[in-house]
C-alpha cells in the first residue's frame, strides 16, 4: 500500500500528515513555523516536520509516492518557492519547498498550491458528492480563495490566482489594505484588520460603546462577542457583513460556484454571525444562481488535508483521478 504527503505551512504552525490511498491520515505533526535567520530555516522546518511524520507512520521519506504542499505565498511556482512573503519577517525573501521535498522524498511528484487553493483541493476530494464548480473561501487573518471551474483548480501563471482578499469592493476607500491600496476586501472583513476598521469608523462617529477601542488586546473576537448587546459593535458587525456579501457575490459572478465553503479562523469560530447574513443577503446582490453556502467539512485540518488530496490526485482534488 502506497503512502501519501500533505504539507501546510502557515505563517504560525507547520502541519505535514502521512496519509494511505484512500486519503485517511495515518500520522501528523505540527510545530511552529521559524521566524527566521533566512528562507532555508523554513525550508529545514517543513523536512523536518515530513521526516517526523514518515517517523509516526513507521515509514521512510522515501516510500512516499507523492507529496502536495499549501502555502501562504506569492508563490512562484515555476521555482517551486514561496518569494517574499508579507507574513514573515522581511529577512526571509526566498522559501525553496517543491526541489527540497522532491529530494527528500525521492520523487518527482510534488504538487506546490496557494493555501486557499489547497483548501479547494481538498473540499472537493472528501466532498460527499464531488462538485466541479466550487470555492474555498477563507476568512481568517486575511481573506482568500480556492476557485474550481469545471473541474479545473483555477491557479494562475504564477501559481496566485484566487486572491479575491483584494477585490476592490468599496470604491471610496474608506480602509487601506495591507498590501497598499484602498477599499479591499480584506482591509475590512480579515481577522486582523475587523479591529482597525471598528476604530477607524468609530474615530468618525465617537459614539458610546462597551468596545474595548483603546485596549491593546482589541480583536475580532470583540466584536463579534459584543454585537447584540453594543449599538455600535453591532453596526460594525452589520458592515462587515455587507462587505463579505459584496465579495461572495463578486465571487459568484465570476465564477458560477454551486457551492461555496467558508473557512478560517473568522468564520468558524463565528458561523452564524458570518455565515447568514451571507446567505440573507445574496438573493438581492446576485442576478444567476445562488450557490450553497456552507461552513468547511474539514476545519482547521483543511489545508494540510487538501495537500494530502492534492498528493493523491495528480494536485486537482478529483477522486476520479486518484489511485
Amino acid at each position: 500500500m502506497g503512502t501519501y504527503a500533505g504539507v501546510d505551512l502557515g505563517a504560525t504552525h507547520i502541519r505535514a500528515i502521512i496519509g494511505d490511498e484512500s486519503g485517511t491520515p495515518i500520522s501528523s505533526y505540527k510545530t511552529e513555523t521559524p521566524r527566521g535567520p533566512n528562507g532555508i530555516a523554513v525550508t529545514e522546518a517543513v523536512l523536518d516536520a515530513l521526516r517526523e511524520a514518515c517517523a509516526a507512520a513507521d515509514v521512510e521519506p522515501t516510500d512516499v509516492v507523492a507529496a502536495g504542499i499549501g502555502s501562504f505565498g506569492p508563490l512562484d511556482l515555476a521555482e517551486g518557492i514561496v518569494e517574499n512573503p508579507a507574513n514573515l519577517p522581511d529577512t526571509i525573501d526566498r522559501i525553496p519547498l517543491t526541489g527540497p521535498v522532491e529530494k527528500l522524498l525521492g520523487t518527482s511528484k510534488v504538487y506546490l498550491h496557494n493555501d486557499a487553493n489547497a483548501g479547494a483541493i481538498g473540499e472537493r476530494f472528501y466532498a460527499d458528492r464531488n462538485p466541479d464548480d466550487m470555492i474555498y473561501l477563507t476568512i481568517s487573518s486575511g481573506v482568500g480563495a480556492g476557485v474550481v471551474v469545471d473541474g479545473n483548480v483555477l491557479s494562475g501563471w504564477d501559481g496566485n490566482a484566487g486572491e479575491v482578499g483584494h477585490l476592490t469592493i468599496d470604491p471610496h476607500g474608506f480602509m487601506t489594505c495591507g498590501c497598499g491600496h484602498d477599499g479591499h476586501w480584506e482591509a475590512y472583513c480579515s481577522g486582523e484588520n475587523i479591529p482597525r476598521y471598528a476604530t477607524r469608523l468609530h474615530r468618525e462617529d465617537p459614539v458610546e460603546t462597551a468596545l474595548p477601542l483603546d485596549t491593546e488586546g482589541f480583536s475580532a473576537a470583540d466584536v463579534f462577542e459584543y454585537a447584540g448587546e453594543d449599538d455600535f459593535a453591532s453596526h460594525v458587525l452589520e458592515q462587515v457583513c455587507h462587505w463579505n456579501a459584496i465579495g461572495v457575490a463578486n465571487m459568484v459572478h465570476s465564477y458560477a460556484p454551486l457551492v461555496i465553503y467558508v473557512g478560517g479562523a473568522v468564520a468558524m469560530n463565528n458561523p452564524e454571525q458570518v455565515l447568514d447574513p451571507i446567505r440573507d443577503r445574496l438573493d438581492d446582490m446576485v442576478m444567476s444562481n445562488i450557490p450553497d453556502i456552507q461552513l468547511t467539512n474539514l476545519g482547521d485540518d483543511v489545508g494540510v488535508r487538501g495537500a494530502l488530496a492534492s498528493a493523491l490526485t495528480d494536485g486537482t482534488g478529483d477522486p476520479a483521478k486518484g489511485v
